[in-house]
């Protein structure tokens, strides 16, 4: 399993998509980089972290082949393996926001950013992005964040987070190929504010309450209005409020 560690790079997806590209690159190879000065999250927000303090690493999974499932589940995989890593590590409170933060309580700790590479055969090559809080302590201009060491006051080394990391989603893998009803169960059952009452907010800035019941195969968000009426939103046309 191939390593590469960045002084300070661009954004570190660009950087494994980019080798992928020029030359043969292994199956699972990480890149992990001090400083991300691009860091990308969902829908273009920027990762912002502070130097040498966090992980931010891409790793590269290819070939990917899905059974008459929808693309989604690989995203479930993904973030269902971090959660495990954190868990393992004793992180308490571990949750996942929809569609990929992970949280411990109500304070977020990572992100994930999933580029896929589609293939004509129907497989894909999939650049998995991680950032994760792990030593920084600064959070005054992002209150909604945390990291490991805020919450258990130990230190963590990045190479043996980001090798964990990848340990968990070649595993996670195999279970997708095998039994991807198990995934889509543990992901319920790890989903942020499932059957709680939650704002949020719409697109055009409407601000309302509802319930989350679940996701849906395809990736989209199942919510109980206060008018018993359910409606499905994609990751463009809503945010929660913390």
């Amino acid at each position: 399993m191939p390593l590469i560690k960045l002084d300070a790079i661009d954004s570190t997806n660009d950087f494994l998509k980019q080798l992928f590209k020029e030359s043969a690159v292994k199956d699972y190879t990480i890149v992990i980089a001090n400083e991300q000065t691009k860091g990308k999250g969902q829908m273009g927000a920027k990762w912002i972290s502070e130097p040498g303090k966090n992980l931010t690493m891409s790793i590269l999974v290819k070939d990917v082949r899905l059974k008459n499932q929808n693309i989604y589940d690989f995203n479930i995989a993904v973030a269902l393996s971090v959660i495990k890593v954190l868990k393992n590590i004793q992180i308490p409170n571990i949750t996942i926001k929809w569609p990929n933060d992970i949280m411990a309580d109500s304070k977020k700790v990572a992100g994930i950013l999933i580029e896929n590479i589609l293939k004509p055969d129907g497989s894909f090559t999939a650049i998995v992005g991680i950032g994760l809080n792990l030593n920084q302590t600064n959070f005054e201009a992002l209150p909604q964040a945390s990291s490991l060491k805020c919450i258990s006051g130990e230190t963590y080394d990045q190479e043996t987070i980001a090798i964990l990391l990848k340990d968990s989603l070649e595993a996670n893998r195999i279970t997708l190929n095998d039994n991807p009803d198990l995934l889509w169960s543990a992901y319920h059952e790890n989903l942020y504010k499932k059957d709680f009452p939650s704002p949020f907010e719409d697109k055009l800035g409407n601000r309302f309450m509802g319930i989350i019941k679940k996701v849906t195969r395809d990736g989209k968000l199942e919510v109980l209005l206060n008018d018993d009426s359910i409606k499905y939103f994609e990751v463009k046309d809503v945010k929660m409020l913390y």
